[in-house]
């Protein structure tokens, strides 16, 4: 593919798409192809200590520092943490940035998902595809004259079904920078989030090197452990040696309600 590739990713919070598509959204950026990152939600109530304005503001500076080191994009849209529903209003702003994107991809949360910001998401994005290609719907915005592919991050969750990893992509020689992004993301990892105490935060600096180098090791791990989950949807994709040794992955299920990619269009929208 000769043309700049689009990627446009959409998360509910803030942190969201840097946990689940950080690495494959580097490796497209190296490549010189355009990727955003979309929060649904500001994040405003994320926090044991902190809500509200002050704590929008604060994530929003996170993201912006994950978008530097990813070499990327990033926007959070001002809907209350918590609160995000699937009405017209939000499904026509969805629509909107990706066909202001000119997206070739798309990629969402699943619409079965522990957090109601999440399978919300993942609902309004879903309704959104389809409907890009419209020209009577929103036509303030000029349609896409092709649906995008449009993507599942993975999870866990098996109820009503179990995510199928069809696209798997080896992330081992970015993994550092989707890191890079934990360390940026104070307010979530470091400090906790929603889910922490003050107890949780060491207050001397040696405690709180610590407490970093915790995190980043915690990572290291869950996201080494995908090499081994994805292996089979690795092995589609690269040579077996090089399938067998890869440590760090992310994998992407197809919607079936946009374009339905050929091997062969994968390769080309997935070019490493």
């Amino acid at each position: 593919m000769n043309r700049k590739i689009r990627v446009i990713a959409f998360g509910a919070h803030p942190d969201d798409c840097e946990f689940m598509e950080g690495g494959t959204a580097a490796k497209w950026a190296a490549k010189g192809h355009a990727v955003k990152f979309v929060s649904c939600t500001n994040g405003d109530i994320g926090h044991f200590a902190m809500a509200g304005g002050p704590l929008a503001q604060r994530r929003a500076v996170e993201v912006r520092r994950c978008a530097e080191i990813l070499g990327i994009e990033t926007e959070v849209l001002d809907n209350h943490d918590g609160e995000l529903l699937p009405t017209l209003e939000n499904r026509k702003k969805i629509l909107h940035l990706i066909r202001g994107w000119k997206a070739d991809v798309v990629i969402s949360h699943r619409p079965n998902d522990y957090h109601p910001d999440h399978r919300y998401t993942g609902v309004l994005v879903q309704d959104a595809a389809y409907m890009v290609t419209v020209p009577f719907f929103c036509p303030d915005t000029p349609h896409l004259t092709k649906n995008p592919v449009f993507l599942f991050s993975e999870d866990s969750f098996l109820k009503p079904n179990p995510f199928s990893p069809d696209i798997a992509v080896a992330i081992d020689d970015v993994i550092e920078k989707k890191l890079d992004c934990f360390d940026a993301l104070v307010s979530q990892f470091y400090e906790g989030g929603c889910n922490a105490t003050a107890d949780s935060v060491p207050k001397d600096v040696a405690g709180q090197a610590a407490r970093r180098k915790k995190v980043r090791d915690e990572f290291r791990v869950q996201f080494g452990e995908r090499g081994d989950r994805f292996r089979a949807a690795l092995s589609r994709y690269y040579d077996k040696p090089t399938a067998d040794k890869v440590k760090f992955a992310e994998a992407f299920e197809i919607c079936e309600y946009g374009r339905r990619p050929t091997l062969e269009e994968i390769r080309e929208l997935f070019p490493f």
